[in-house]
């Protein structure tokens, strides 16, 4: 049974996916840039002035409800000028490669969600959509290891953990490692999603199943 094929399975990971990157947006770093338009220092006067960038959170706030309401033009260009303006930030670039993504420009979601996980090592979403990424293009070890990134990071980022356990399960051949991720993702989602229950019963029947393995022989002098 092939678990990634692009139907509700892709659109419940993409919903968990799009709430994660919300999250990560202008303030996922803990040091701020200085506002734009701060005074000068004394004994700096001949320095050329700062220009007026904005409030990158307000900014930020208003580009993800444009991303909210659907009007994704309006979105793009608030979130390219956000990454322009402040390019230290992760959010802008995260939230970029959605909107690349969901619009099948693979390469240009690729870049922006690397970008991201430059600008943070710590987005989680960014690497868990580099795996899916990943994935789709059948590079399925680069897969493995952005997901296991997204999850050094968040050992609890439920997304994630499906996502490892479909690869595991459908493209790697580890339906043991499948199977635990698929437990990691009952218990961090507190079991909501059950349709993964009997893709653990159909693991867990499978092993139990199998033969157990015969001693080596022992050589014979």
């Amino acid at each position: 049974m092939n678990r990634c094929a692009e139907s509700s399975a892709w659109r419940h990971v993409a919903s968990l996916l799009l709430a994660a990157s919300l999250l990560s947006g202008c303030a996922s770093r803990q040091a701020q840039p200085d506002r734009p338009g701060e005074a000068v220092a004394p004994g700096t006067e001949t320095a050329e002035p700062v220009a007026d960038l904005g409030d990158p959170e307000a900014r930020f706030a208003q580009a993800l409800e444009l991303m909210r309401t659907r009007q994704t033009t309006e979105a793009e260009a608030a979130f390219t000028a956000l990454a322009e303006d402040f390019p230290e930030f992760s959010g802008p670039q995260t939230n970029l490669g959605i909107l690349y993504a969901q619009s099948n420009r693979r390469d240009a979601a690729v870049a922006a969600f690397t970008r991201a996980a430059t600008a943070n090592p710590d987005n989680a979403s960014a690497f868990n959509w580099l795996g899916v990424l990943n994935r789709q293009a059948g590079d399925f070890e680069r897969a493995r290891q952005a997901y296991e990134k997204a999850l050094s990071v968040n050992p609890d980022y439920a997304a994630a953990h499906l996502n490892l356990g479909l690869l595991y399960e459908d493209h790697l051949g580890q339906p043991e490692q499948a199977l635990v991720h698929y437990r990691e993702y009952l218990r961090v989602t507190n079991g909501e999603d059950l349709r993964v229950l009997p893709w653990i019963g159909e693991i867990e029947a499978s092993l139990a199943a199998k033969p157990a393995a015969m001693p080596a022989e022992e050589e014979v002098k």
